[in-house]
C-alpha cells in the first residue's frame, strides 16, 4: 500500500520521538544526520531538563507546550501555514440540530474546545493541505485531567447518541450528518477520535460533502486537541499520525519537567 507524501512524512517523524532518547548521547561523527535528527522549532528535543517526579502537577510553559506542536516540518509536502478559516468552517459548521448532545458536538467542531478553556498556556499550530485543500488545526493545553476524561467519554458515546442527525445552517441549508468512532493509536493516558461527515447542497445547488475528524488524547495535564477536515479528500491516517506523534512528543516534554527554552 502506499502512503501520500504526508503519511510518510508523519511516520518518520513518529519513529524519530522513539528512538531520539536512545541516541541522544551518541556522535554520530562527520557523517550526516537524518532530516528528522536535526533540531526544529517543533523538535522534541529540549535544552536539558530540571528533573520532577511524573505527576509533579507542573504545566509545561508556553515555550514548552509550542516546542511539541505538529507543524508542517513533521507533515511535508503539501503541508504548509495555513492562509485563514476555511469558508466551510461558517457555512457548515454553525449549524443547529434539536438534540442536546449533536448540538454539542456541532459547536465543538466549530470551536475546538472539546474540554472548555485551558487552565495554563497553550499553542496552536494551523496547516492547509495545498493538494486537498484540507486544514488541520492542532493545540496542545493544559486541562483537569477529570475534565478531560469526561469529554472523552462523552465524545466516545456519540456515534451511538448521534449516528445520523441533520443540521441547518444559515448559508447551505440542511445538512445530513453521520458521526463514526475513528480509532488511534494506544498513546497517551487517554484518547478519543471522531469522523463526522456533513452532506448537503451549496447555495448555488451543487451538493457539498464535508469530512470532519476530531481527535483528543489527554496526557498527564495536557491535552491535545486535533481537527482535519476539508470538502475534498481527508485521509483519515494524517489524523491517527498526527495525535500519536504529538502525543508521544507531548509526554517526552512532560517527563523532562519544566525546561528553560
Amino acid at each position: 500500500m502506499t502512503h501520500p507524501p504526508a503519511i510518510r512524512a508523519l511516520l518518520a517523524s513518529a519513529l524519530a520521538v522513539t528512538v531520539l532518547p536512545a541516541m541522544a548521547g551518541c556522535s554520530v561523527g562527520g557523517e550526516p544526520r537524518p532530516r528528522w535528527f536535526s533540531a526544529s522549532p517543533s523538535a522534541s528535543a529540549a535544552s536539558p531538563a530540571v528533573e520532577q517526579p511524573a505527576g509533579s502537577g507542573a504545566a509545561l510553559t508556553e515555550a514548552q507546550a509550542r516546542a511539541v506542536l505538529v507543524t508542517e516540518a513533521d507533515l511535508g509536502e503539501p503541508w504548509v501555514p495555513t492562509r485563514g478559516a476555511r469558508t466551510w468552517r461558517d457555512g457548515l459548521l454553525k449549524a443547529t440540530t434539536r438534540d442536546r448532545d449533536c448540538q454539542r458536538l456541532l459547536d465543538v467542531l466549530y470551536t475546538e474546545e472539546p474540554f472548555g478553556a485551558p487552565r495554563g498556556p497553550q499553542a496552536t499550530s494551523a496547516l492547509d493541505d495545498g493538494d486537498t485543500d484540507a486544514q488541520l488545526r492542532y493545540r496542545v493545553a493544559a486541562h483537569r485531567p477529570a475534565d478531560v476524561d469526561r469529554a472523552l467519554g462523552w465524545m466516545k458515546s456519540l456515534p451511538g447518541r448521534c449516528g445520523r442527525f441533520t443540521a441547518a445552517t444559515t448559508r447551505t441549508g440542511i445538512q445530513n450528518v453521520e458521526v463514526h468512532d475513528l480509532p488511534l493509536p494506544p498513546v497517551g493516558d487517554a484518547r478519543q477520535a471522531l469522523r463526522v461527515t456533513l452532506a448537503g447542497e451549496s447555495e448555488e445547488g451543487e451538493p457539498t460533502y464535508l469530512t470532519m475528524d476530531i481527535a483528543a488524547v489527554r496526557v498527564g495535564e495536557e491535552a491535545i486537541t486535533l481537527t482535519n477536515g476539508g470538502l475534498g479528500e481527508v485521509y483519515a491516517e494524517v489524523t491517527q499520525q498526527a495525535a500519536q506523534l504529538g502525543a508521544q512528543r507531548l509526554a517526552e516534554m512532560t517527563k523532562q519537567g519544566r525546561a528553560q527554552i
